[in-house]
């Protein structure tokens, strides 16, 4: 499904979409384009609002850091990971796969 076009995901920032019925941080490193579950497995807030670096997105509330490409923690306080989802780039627009995980984490 279509979550946004790829311009509208800035550098070192995620981007809160939604797609089907999930929330999703759309978040870019270099040329490549990530899709994670937008709740952190610690504190279950928004991890969109977070900055993006290294091809990890931090959580703004404590500082748990996640791997965007595999979803696990990088940082405490957090020790779960979060679903991670398939994405694709055509014709401007960046595409989601909700139906399956890269990580086999269920979204929760």
């Amino acid at each position: 499904m279509r979550a946004c076009a790829l311009d509208e995901v800035k550098p070192d920032e995620g981007l809160a979409v939604e797609v089907g019925d999930l929330t999703l941080a759309v978040a870019r490193d270099g040329d490549d384009v990530y899709a994670i579950q937008d709740l952190c497995s610690h504190a279950a807030v928004a991890l969109s609002e977070g900055e993006v670096e290294d091809c990890q997105i931090e959580c703004w509330l404590h500082g748990s850091r996640f791997d965007l490409r595999t979803g696990r923690p990088t940082g405490f306080p957090a020790t779960e990971p979060v679903a991670t989802f398939p994405t694709e780039v055509r014709d401007g627009d960046v595409y989601v796969d909700t139906s399956t995980t890269l990580n086999g984490v269920r979204p929760s």
